[in-house]
């Protein structure tokens, strides 16, 4: 109750959560941090071998359904000589038991994408840290009670939108804010990932796996938040801008069917199932200032992994897919690409300057868990905030809304409530 006072009285004098982000070398620290982890299958097994590199973080507790993801939690607790934490998994719900626990100070959430908001609001209100897998939420109306709860409790909610930690997108980042390309006008990002054949479904036997639903039930962005994730720190959203509308259209849906008929035959079941989900889904937002974003939803179609982040401004562009950028009056030929990594060499964040050196995702993972980590030990705003984590979120449910109704255009709510308006650039400052 004593940090969940503190926490509230030091964030919420404005009715919002406005404690400075103030990053440090962790490492160095003798305070511990204590996180129960909720989910611990394939990507909360990943994210607990990396925080468990960390000396000063302990993890109490762990709670999963599946028994065979506890013990082989367990098991990464033996590896890195750490105590055996306690464990929850009776049902569904005894998640509740792990939230109340009066000796953690944060939770980090890895289960499926139905449960991340709920358990979400039932760990702020117990007076825990969050850190919530992706996407932190998938109604509108599941983005509200986020921001809510987080509000009305004073406890940091951030979304791990590991992407917005990439090395590259962070020297981008400093490049903008050195004002290399000049005014942000437009930005083109996209999560292009062929997962059909081991993420939504079993690869050997075509079974569904548990986001398969998603794309029997819906036809949407399912994954916005990777496309996303270092946008809104490069056009400083939600931080003197917004988004202010979004229009979408999808295409009709062949690939997972294809991919059926191919492997397993014309009589599989899934191969003649009807799948809600359109193949490719390309979404337009425009900002409150008149800027605007391209985001691509591209998970069901043969296809190499990348994400195609462009970012242009008034001096100039950067391309990630052919790693170069051109810089008015700066590169060396007009109107000619150059090579992006000796800017990246040049400009790299200091977030990899830093002690965390992983494995996961490149050392990505290590980085955000890092830096979540030092937020909840030092009792700060967390590097990705609520507002940010709903913005990122909100598009899966209105991009469907946008495609149900022909392509219209469909509001973005103003998760802030105006204080965008005046709210300040803080993410990886």
């Amino acid at each position: 109750m004593e940090r969940r006072k503190f926490i509230k009285s030091a964030a919420l004098g404005t009715g919002a959560i406005t404690l400075a982000h103030t990053y440090s070398f962790a490492s160095n620290t003798t305070k511990k941090v204590k996180i129960g982890f909720i989910g611990v299958g394939g990507r909360g097994q990943g994210l607990l071998n990396e925080i468990l590199t960390l000396d000063w973080v302990e993890v109490p507790a762990i709670c999963d359904i599946n028994p065979n993801a506890l013990a082989a939690s367990q098991e990464i607790f033996k590896k890195h000589g750490r105590q055996k934490p306690s464990e929850y998994g009776i049902d569904e719900l005894d998640y509740k038991r792990l939230v109340e626990r009066d000796d953690l100070d944060a939770v980090i959430i890895a289960t499926y994408w139905q449960w991340h908001t709920p358990m979400a609001v039932d760990a702020m209100k117990a007076g825990k840290y969050v850190g919530v897998e992706v996407p932190a939420a998938l109604t509108v109306d599941e983005c509200w009670q986020l921001v809510d709860t987080s509000e009305e409790t004073g406890m940091p909610c951030m979304m791990m939108e590991n992407w917005s930690f990439r090395q590259d997108n962070l020297a981008v980042l400093n490049m903008i804010r050195a004002g290399m390309y000049g005014d942000i006008v437009h930005c083109h990002c996209a999560h292009s990932h062929d997962c059909i054949d081991h993420w939504f479904f079993d690869k050997e036997t075509g079974k569904d796996k548990w986001p398969a639903e998603f794309l029997v039930k819906y036809n949407r962005d399912q994954y916005p938040t990777h496309s996303l994730g270092p946008v809104l720190s490069w056009m400083d959203i939600p931080c003197g801008d917004t988004f202010d509308h979004i229009t979408s259209m999808a295409t009709d849906s062949k690939g997972i069917n294809t991919m059926f008929t191919e492997r397993f035959g014309k009589d599989h079941p899934s191969a003649r199932r009807k799948y809600a989900q359109g193949d490719i889904v390309t979404s337009m937002i425009r900002t409150k200032m008149g800027k605007s974003i391209i985001v691509n939803y591209d998970m069901q179609l043969p296809r190499p992994y990348d994400n195609e982040w462009k970012i242009q401004g008034t001096l100039g562009i950067y391309n990630e897919q052919r790693t170069s950028l051109y810089l008015k009056n700066r590169s060396p030929e007009y109107h000619q690409w150059e090579a992006f990594a000796p800017y990246q060499d040049k400009y790299n964040h200091n977030f990899w300057k830093s002690n965390y050196q992983g494995e996961g995702h490149g050392g990505v993972d290590l980085i955000e868990l890092g830096y979540f980590a030092e937020a909840v030990r030092d009792k700060i705003q967390t590097p990705i905030d609520v507002y940010e984590s709903v913005l990122m979120s909100c598009v899966v449910a209105l991009s469907g809304d946008s495609i149900a109704k022909g392509s219209q255009p469909v509001e973005i709510p103003d998760f802030t409530r105006g204080k965008w308006k005046t709210i300040k650039p803080s993410f990886a400052i």
